[in-house]
């Protein structure tokens, strides 16, 4: 007894295909609007993670009160006499120190997250590559604002009027924040090199240093001996801190506001791609 059986083939209705969702689904790069909308996703991730650790906001809540008033009532008067005649350049120098110490930050906690697998689970998503760097910063926006709010407030319970008025604080400020935001992409560029976030921790730290403290935040540079003034003109940090004390104090838009923009465009050209591409190659 012999039984045949007959199978209908099935076939795909090529009407129900749309090729454009294909396309969507196998492109490997994304477009400027969807790495934008990748970016502000990871930037809001970023700020429930600040919202649900608070204790990231110690170094900027404590930091700006603490150093004001501390170089301030120390150094004031060894250096310009008075409290009073110091603050014009205090002010605009704790600024710089804040936002480097803050965007030091970024580079620390991107290695955590780096440890802890976080961003292997971005492997398997089709984001753009830097997204995941660019998300956190853009967040830290938020951290240099206040920080910079801070130090400004804290100067003026103690004494400092700015020149410059409203409009020049609002530059300083604002200044400053994109001074913090370029500065942040070395630290990134570190977290993605090294091993640790204790070593970017120490490595940052012997970054930060030099740049803040071999600069004009705190003294003139006329005082200082010539190679050391040689060193600190060409430091990106004195530029940003000349540029900030020119709006302040006199509300000025002077050549050194202009060097230091530029200071920050560069800084963002180099280390940005660095940061990409050591990451790709991490992931």
């Amino acid at each position: 007894m012999t039984t045949t059986s007959t199978m209908t083939p099935i076939t795909l209705d090529p009407r129900r295909i749309d090729p454009s969702a294909v396309v969507a689904r196998t492109t490997s790069r994304s477009s400027l609007q969807d790495t934008w909308a990748q970016v502000l996703a990871m930037a809001w991730r970023a700020v429930k993670k600040m919202r649900r650790k608070p204790e990231q906001f110690f170094d900027v809540l404590i930091q700006p009160l603490l150093f004001t008033a501390m170089f301030a009532f120390i150094f004031g008067g060894a250096i310009s006499g008075s409290v009073s005649n110091y603050l014009p350049v205090l002010i605009p120098g704790i600024l710089a120190q804040t936002a480097l110490t803050v965007c030091m930050v970024t580079g620390v906690q991107l290695r955590e997250d780096m440890d802890k697998g976080v961003f292997d689970r971005f492997k398997s998503l089709p984001i753009a590559r830097l997204a995941p760097l660019a998300g956190p910063m853009v967040a830290d926006l938020i951290r240099y604002g206040i920080a910079s709010v801070l130090t400004l407030v804290t100067g003026l319970l103690i004494g400092y009027r700015p020149g410059g008025g409203v409009l020049g604080c609002v530059g300083g400020v604002a200044l400053t924040v994109i001074a913090g935001w370029s500065l942040a992409w070395i630290f990134t560029w570190l977290g993605t090199l090294a091993r640790s976030a204790q070593s970017v921790q120490g490595i940052s730290m012997m970054i930060m240093f030099p740049l803040t403290f071999l600069s004009n935040a705190f003294v003139p540079a006329e005082t200082l001996p010539g190679w050391l003034e040689a060193f600190v003109k060409v430091n990106p940090v004195s530029h940003v801190v000349s540029a900030v004390r020119d709006l302040f104090n006199d509300g000025a838009v002077t050549a050194e506001v202009g060097w230091a923009v530029i200071g920050c465009v560069v800084v963002v050209a180099i280390f940005a791609p660095l940061s990409v591409r050591s990451y790709s190659r991490k992931m």
